[in-house]
């Protein structure tokens, strides 16, 4: 017996490209185009504008992003909706299939980091550090430790909860909450060397401000670590 093959306007899906019954198979019909993966990232932490994903993804042209977006709304892993007065402005956000993807980026980006060739100095945008920062969580030393954290990367602020054994991320609006910490750093990139490099804000430039109490920021810092790399 054969199956028919489900299509979406005049393309087939399951199949497209492997012509197999794997799910994991199916998986990269889904999103494995190139930047597809990229874009769910960006959307990850909540609805963006086109323009702002642009600005995210900057050697993602204007037309590849409409296509991806335009795919990903067929397949209905992101839908388009409009923000409330003021802001009144259309975004495009991960329905709630499309935000069961983040444990999968999660795992990929554990597995790849362990990569010797993966490098820690191309350019990071905001969201991909916030996204790091839940994935690189080691759950086993939190302990007793709650907290809200405030993290300012370059124009982009975001609010996180740590309580229990994870570490909420949303964006944050101008009226925030009084943190316990605050982290601010021209890029995301100055961000590394302290959380992941284990250095002192000093020793890597004075590039990352830590604001509210030191004791408690080093704990803070010290949940995250990156997996060993593996062996060649």
């Amino acid at each position: 017996m054969k199956f028919k093959k489900e299509t979406y306007p005049g393309r087939v899906v399951h199949g497209k490209w492997y012509d197999d019954a794997c799910g994991a198979a199916f998986a990269m019909e889904l999103v494995g185009e190139r930047w597809t993966l990229l874009v769910i990232r960006e959307l990850m932490l909540g609805g963006r504008r086109f323009s702002d994903i642009r600005a995210s993804l900057p050697a993602l042209s204007a037309k590849t992003l409409t296509e991806r977006l335009e795919t990903l709304r067929e397949l209905g892993i992101v839908e388009r909706t409009h923000l409330p007065p003021p802001a009144s402005a259309q975004v495009y956000q991960l329905t709630e299939w499309g935000r069961a993807l983040e444990p999968v980026l999660q795992e990929l980006g554990r597995w790849a980091v362990r990569s010797p060739l993966h490098d820690p100095a191309l350019p990071l945008t905001p969201v991909a550090l916030m996204l790091s920062l839940r994935t690189m969580l080691d759950p086993g030393r939190i302990g007793d430790l709650e907290l809200w954290v405030a993290f300012d990367v370059g124009g982009d602020r975001f609010a996180g909860r740590l309580r229990g054994e994870e570490l909420s991320i949303h964006p944050a609006g101008e009226a925030e909450m009084s943190p316990d910490l605050r982290f601010s750093a021209p890029s995301a990139s100055d961000f590394l060397p302290v959380f992941y490099g284990k250095q002192k804000p000093e020793e890597a430039g004075n590039r990352l401000a830590i604001a509210g109490d030191p004791a408690l920021a080093q704990r803070f810092i010290d949940l995250f670590a990156m997996p060993p790399k593996c062996s060649s």
